[in-house]
Order: C-alpha cells, then sequence, then structure tokens
C-alpha cells in the first residue's frame, strides 16, 4: 500500500488530533530536540505511534518543500470520495457554506484555498476530478492542517453536483470579471456554494450556466485579476462578514 506524507508541524499536528488512526509511521529529523517537536512527539507517543529519527537529507529525498524536520506517513486518505458528498452534506448544521474550485491545478494554490476556507468556516470544498490539482503532500503542507480537517471532494461531474445542490437549497455564486454586480453587492446569506474558477480561463461554460447569479472583485489598479487564492479570502469573508451581520 502507497503511503501518504503529511510534512510541517502544523500539518502532521492536526492530523495526530483529528486522525491519529490512519497514521502508521513519523520521521523525525535527528537532532531536533526543540519545544515544538517535543510537543508533537509526546502527542505521537500518547497514541502509541512508531516514531523513528532519521537523518534530515532522508526527509528532503522523500518530500519537496520545509518539511521542519517532521514527515507523517499516512494511509491513503478516506472518505473524500464522491459517494460520500450527501452524507457530508446532511451532516452540515445550518446554513450551508460551500467552496467550488473549477479548474484549479497548481497544488500550493489548492492549499492556499484550503487553509483559507478553514479560517472562514466553509463546510467543505468541492472540484471535479479532471483539471483539478491533487491533495498531495504539497497541498496538504500549504494547507496548514486545513486539508485534513476540511473535506475535499473530487466529482466525475461537477455540473451534475452543482443540480444536486441546488435541488437541496444551496444557491450556487460564481466570480467572473465581466459580471454587473460587485462581491460587495450580492447577499452572500443562506446555504450558499461559491464557485472559484481558474486564473485566466476562469469557470468553465457548462459551471457558469448552472450558477444562480455571478459577482465579480472591483479591481482598482492595472493588475485585472487576483491569484485564486486571495480571491477566495477576499470573497469568502465577505460571505463571514455578511452572514455574521443577518
Amino acid at each position: 500500500m502507497k503511503l501518504d506524507a503529511v510534512y510541517g508541524i502544523h500539518a502532521v499536528t492536526t492530523l495526530l488530533q483529528r486522525s491519529a488512526d490512519q497514521v502508521v509511521e513519523i520521521w523525525v529529523q535527528k537532532g531536533r530536540h526543540d519545544a515544538r517537536m517535543q510537543r508533537l512527539l509526546e502527542m505521537a507517543e500518547e497514541q502509541g505511534l512508531s516514531v523513528m529519527e532519521v537523518d534530515k537529507g532522508l526527509l528532503n529525498q522523500k518530500v519537496e518543500g520545509n518539511h521542519q524536520g517532521i514527515v507523517a506517513w499516512r494511509k491513503p486518505a478516506q472518505g473524500r470520495s464522491e459517494k460520500h458528498l450527501p452524507e457530508l452534506l446532511d451532516a452540515i448544521d445550518g446554513p450551508a457554506f460551500i467552496l467550488v474550485l473549477d479548474g484549479v491545478t497548481d497544488p500550493h494554490n489548492l492549499g492556499a484555498c484550503l487553509r483559507t476556507a478553514d479560517a472562514a468556516g466553509v463546510h467543505l470544498v468541492i472540484a471535479p476530478k479532471d483539471k483539478s490539482a491533487p491533495l498531495n503532500a504539497t497541498a496538504s503542507k500549504v494547507a496548514c492542517g486545513a486539508a485534513e480537517a476540511l473535506p475535499y471532494i473530487q466529482v466525475t461531474n461537477l455540473a451534475r453536483t452543482l443540480k444536486e445542490l441546488q435541488e437541496r437549497g444551496i444557491w450556487i455564486g460564481g466570480t467572473a470579471g465581466e459580471a454587473e454586480n460587485s462581491i460587495y453587492q450580492q447577499s452572500l446569506t443562506g446555504p450558499l456554494a461559491l464557485v472559484m474558477g481558474a486564473e485566466g480561463s476562469g469557470m468553465r461554460r457548462l459551471t457558469r450556466e448552472h450558477c444562480d447569479f455571478l459577482v465579480n472583485i472591483p479591481m482598482a489598479g492595472e493588475v485585472s485579476s487576483l491569484n485564486v487564492s486571495v480571491a477566495t479570502g477576499v470573497c469568502l469573508f465577505e460571505a463571514v462578514r455578511q452572514r455574521n451581520t443577518v
């Protein structure tokens, strides 16, 4: 069985807090004995997990990016397949707040979007299986623990999924530069799925056709668009502002 790597202090800590039963082994850099690492290792010991000290060079070979001296090897993530979507929706308490990523292919952007979505109180993130970033070690590291806390569901047919959300009374809002209304003019309260398109091309045509409304982010400078993770933060937290003042 191929194991997934989760690395970095925040990501591994969240993994141990939420899904320790999925962890097979933890590798820690030899000589790393600072307070943050010791707290994490104590947590691993309490969970009865195997911890192995390895050279920094081996960690560098196994993962890309700043591992901070810690890598957890976990079983492939479960509960993120399309068939789990109905039960995840049924479990939402209060108005649904969903993020849809249509065509985000960079794992760094995916991780940043997951981190922002978790901070904003989003219930789950949905993306199509094709032309979407995988939830790999890079995305998990950038997400700083959000990848372990927030369900990321990849679906076969995004348009069909959006229709199913609408049948549940969830409004679909898409972001597009040419939209007439800005994110600040549109009501974002109530059950909502906010769709963010890929940089450059934006949402796909079929996705756009399934949106109940479109909004833009007003741009005052020479730059015509924002990085998708930044745009996601702007839109989600405007929704949070509105939902908290109702």
